[in-house]
């Protein structure tokens, strides 16, 4: 059972995300915040899986709460859920340790699918954040692209081999064990080496390294194209 905390200043926000998740029978919602520092405190006491939380909300917003989660309870996932798609607030959601980012306009579908990849320890990019995103890597100029290009390569080619192999599956949004299953590893070996991976490329989470990984140029493996 995936165990949720939803955190939003609108109580029918709320109340439709609590509904969207009751069907799916291996969700369940322990706590609900209306503002950051709420958040922060009944995750420190309930131990979820994945808080979903809003970006705006009075006195302590979702990117605060976002980084104090992941300095005092690293292993919840964080999920933000917003009406915002703008650059600023989704580069600051994922430097503060968000792994997924959905839109409050998405698809049922997505808001669960993103929670269960977050808790499985994998990143969950929205269709349209994704788009965002890699917009602002092909942004700068071709020199500050070029530099960037040259930085990441580098930093790639420090890795081992099997770390670029895991790099791969992991810019591609599998979790520990799937790559495990598709690398015939045990999940901790999958595990011990995503934590290498993330310490060699200098980042804090599996988003920042997949950022890498696309302006390296490794190419991502999905999910539909494995045996």
């Amino acid at each position: 059972m995936i165990r949720i905390l939803i955190a939003d200043d609108e109580p029918m926000i709320r109340a439709g995300v609590r509904a969207v998740l009751a069907t799916d029978p291996g969700i369940t919602v322990v706590a609900e915040a209306a503002d950051g520092h709420q958040a922060v405190e009944l995750v420190r006491r309930h131990r979820p899986q994945v808080a979903v939380l809003d970006i705006l909300m009075p006195g302590t917003g979702g990117i605060e709460a976002a980084a104090e989660i992941r300095r005092t309870v690293p292993d919840t996932g964080v999920v933000m859920l917003t009406t915002f798609g703008e650059d600023e607030y989704i580069l600051r959601a994922l430097s503060e340790g968000a792994t997924g980012f959905l839109i409050k306009s998405g698809e049922p579908e997505e808001l669960i699918a993103g929670i269960r990849a977050v808790a499985d320890g994998a990143a969950y990019l929205s269709p349209k954040v994704a788009a965002r995103v890699v917009a602002h890597l092909a942004a700068g100029g071709a020199g500050a692209r070029a530099g960037r290009r040259s930085a990441a390569r580098a930093r790639v080619d420090a890795l081992t081999a099997r770390e670029r192999d895991v790099l791969g599956f992991l810019s591609g949004g599998l979790s520990n064990g799937q790559i495990a299953r598709r690398l015939r590893l045990a999940e901790g070996t999958v595990k011990a080496h995503v934590s290498s991976i993330l310490a060699r490329l200098g980042v804090d989470n599996r988003v920042a390294a997949a950022v890498v990984a696309h302006e390296a140029g490794v190419v991502p493996v999905p999910p539909d194209r494995l045996p």
